[in-house]
């Protein structure tokens, strides 16, 4: 894409989907609304995708970059696509009240950690893979403009996992019910939404586009003996399976191995019961992370099944040693997917912010040329 090409809209529009009534001291208030802003271009393709933001973010980081390009809104527009950018329930644009959704997870604001993971990590990162990254637009320090800027956009997180996900399975469903057939492109903690609309709305997501989607599947690991910052409040161990470079949170975070809240599996949870984690007994290479499938006999993830699915992983990125484990557990629970390196296709050196770097129009042609293979 041309950087100063034109994009003629015929339509844009901001609407707010799901949300629920929620009483409390004998007052009803509206809670989960989420924020959606819809472009449609002149010539428009006829297909659609929904932009979902990580965690501390909000749709502004897919409209712009921390540099002050393009976003991939425009990449996906000037395709021709029809884009819906949200602001995820109790975030940013949707709204945030205490008395309504909790406590924040302050966690963002931490420089130290943003260096760490996303801005200098050939500086700063603490995994094998980091000492390649070289796509970030700046030296990714703080005092530098560009990191600045992006610190700048980051908005403050809910702390209850599983709520925000509950949240958003209602209003992902309001939303797909109301564009119909739809692409459904999530990143880091908004990654698995993808796994949340594809098992409500199976018939309407056509295609699911994980970019590092949170994981790995079950338990967490820290890096070198430091936690991420929104991991604080976990202990982690040293366990015979860990490689030297990292260690093992010592419980489950994510219940449903890849999502916090229920997914649909069959045979179907009954009331109260969990999966069981169990470590994969395929050894992995020194610079990947030992991870988690559930016991087997494993359950199905039916719903997942019926929608194409691709796992996007950047060669420098924090999710570089782990992201593996998603896709085990999505092949393990029957589901057929794409699981891919973008250093495997010459796209080298970004990574987990990749939407903000230097090649951030290289890594969405990828996506798009992925799409049209896999999207009508």
């Amino acid at each position: 894409m041309n950087q100063n090409s034109d994009i003629v809209l015929k339509d844009h529009k901001i609407f707010f989907v799901g949300g629920v009534d929620f009483k409390k001291n004998n007052k009803i208030f509206k809670r989960g609304q989420m924020y959606v802003e819809a472009f449609k271009p002149k010539n428009s393709n006829g297909k659609k995708i929904i932009l979902i933001h990580g965690g501390g973010q909000s749709g502004a980081g897919f409209i712009s970059t921390a540099d002050g390009r393009r976003g991939w809104l425009h990449n996906f527009l000037d395709k021709g696509y029809e884009v819906y950018i949200v602001d995820q329930p109790g975030r940013a644009r949707s709204g945030y009240s205490e008395n309504l959704y909790g406590k924040y997870l302050e966690r963002e604001t931490n420089l130290d950690d943003a260096e760490r993971r996303f801005t200098a990590m050939a500086v700063k990162g603490n995994w094998p893979q980091a000492k390649t990254h070289t796509q970030w637009p700046s030296n990714g320090l703080r005092g530098d403009q560009v990191f600045e800027q992006y610190m700048a956009s980051q908005v403050n997180t809910m702390a209850d996992r599983i709520d925000i996900e509950e949240m958003s399975k209602i209003a992902l469903s309001d939303l797909i019910d109301q564009i119909g057939d739809t692409v459904v492109l999530g990143h880091s903690q908004g990654g698995p939404f993808c796994w949340l609309a594809a098992d409500v709305r199976p018939k309407q997501v056509k295609a699911c586009v994980a970019v590092e989607p949170n994981g790995p599947p079950f338990f967490n690991v820290s890096y070198g003996g430091i936690q991420h910052s929104h991991l604080d409040k976990q202990t982690f161990k040293k366990n015979d399976f860990d490689k030297d470079w990292y260690q093992t949170s010592s419980e489950p975070d994510r219940p449903n191995g890849i999502t916090y809240s229920a997914l649909t599996y069959d045979p179907p949870l009954k009331q109260g019961e969990k999966l069981i984690p169990e470590i994969d007994t395929q050894k992995t290479p020194d610079n990947l992370v030992q991870c988690f499938l559930q016991k087997e006999p494993a359950r199905k993830l039916v719903n997942l099944s019926k929608t194409k699915i691709l796992i996007l992983t950047a060669e420098s990125s924090y999710h570089a040693p782990y992201d593996h484990g998603t896709s085990n557990f999505l092949k393990q629970a029957g589901v057929n997917h794409d699981f891919i390196r973008l250093e495997d296709h010459k796209i080298k050196g970004n990574g987990h912010m990749m939407m903000h770097e230097k090649n951030s129009n290289e890594v969405s042609n990828f996506i798009m040329n992925w799409l049209d293979k896999n999207y009508g």
